[in-house]
């Protein structure tokens, strides 16, 4: 039995080899897709959903360390490399731009399946990081051009007396501006406002009046 909440990507040019691939891992309730090319990886129609992508290293039309390189700026899942000719620089290459493994056939089932949970786990971590700094830029946004100019003057350690001051604003009008940002930001410590402000990667810049200079 299969589950959908998680899928297996089997990119590999030798049918065989897809198939007992997908076998393998449908016993273990793995969903999988399979695509016999790079050029059928990059275009075919994926689920956005927690995944693995087994990635055979020699294709029919680009290398799979290649295609590791092309998709490396976008959100594809963790790479696990299947080869039938392993060498070390390919297997340093591989893992060194954050494939999960480098197995070289034939290779135990136990070791696959490994990889693949463990790659899968990582997936579902990542996405879940997205999802939430997708949630915190969208409170960003919702916080007026005043709040978004406290902010970074909050966060960089100014006391509200001086980052009034920066503003032009009285030290109580700074007081209602931070507390309407934390509100909206969903923080309940300056340091947690702190720690979402640099994953957002606002520019703090740091008063002269702050060092007292």
């Amino acid at each position: 039995m299969t589950t959908d909440d998680h899928v297996v990507f089997i990119v590999d040019d030798d049918e065989s080899i897809r198939e007992a691939l997908g076998e393998l891992l449908e016993t273990h309730g793995i969903h999988t897709i399979a695509f016999g090319s790079a050029g059928e990886y990059v275009g075919g129609e994926k689920p956005d959903v927690p995944a693995c992508l087994i990635l055979d290293v020699e294709l029919p039309d680009i290398n799979g360390l290649e295609l590791q390189r092309q998709i490396a700026e976008g959100d594809h899942p963790p790479i696990v490399f299947i080869t039938g000719h392993g060498d070390i620089p390919s297997s340093v290459r591989a893992i060194k731009h954050g494939a999960v493994d480098f197995l070289t056939k034939p290779f135990s089932d136990a070791d696959l399946m490994a990889a693949v949970h463990t790659a899968i786990s990582q997936d579902r971590e990542k996405r879940s990081e997205r999802a939430e700094l997708s949630l915190l830029r969208q409170r960003y946004l919702e916080l007026t051009p005043r709040e978004r100019e406290v902010l970074p003057l909050v966060v960089s350690g100014l006391l509200n007396k001086q980052a009034a001051s920066e503003l032009g604003i009285s030290e109580v009008t700074l007081q209602i501006h931070r507390r309407n940002v934390m509100q909206k930001m969903g923080t309940a410590s300056l340091a947690d406002l702190v720690r979402i402000a640099e994953r957002l990667e606002i520019p703090i810049t740091h008063s002269r009046r702050a060092g007292g200079n």
